[in-house]
């Protein structure tokens, strides 16, 4: 499994959730709505969710094993910093 792109929307507003991800595996499958979290401990991703009829929130998507979801956080996270360090620069740019 790779994943092959990751695209990250940026929350405007303030609060925990800094990020809203979707990531294509393989270019044939899509997952949305994953979400990247500040925690207590740093940078967490979060996969989607749905609230249940016990008002527990139950994942509809997400890896059978820590490894994998290790890799795909690491992933994210990687690209979300990468969006976060550009951005700046486009601020800047514009008020140039």
């Amino acid at each position: 499994m790779n994943i092959t792109d990751v695209r990250v929307r940026k929350v405007a507003k303030e609060g925990k959730m800094k990020a809203v991800v979707s990531i294509t595996i393989d270019d044939e499958f899509v997952v949305h709505d994953i979400k990247v979290i500040e925690g207590e401990k740093g940078l967490f991703i979060a996969m989607p969710s749905r609230k249940a009829t016990d008002g527990e929130y139950r994942d509809i998507a997400h890896p059978i094993n820590s490894a994998t979801r290790d890799r795909i956080q690491g992933i994210i996270l990687g690209k979300y910093e990468e969006v976060m360090a550009a951005e700046p620069e486009v601020e800047e740019a514009a008020a140039e």
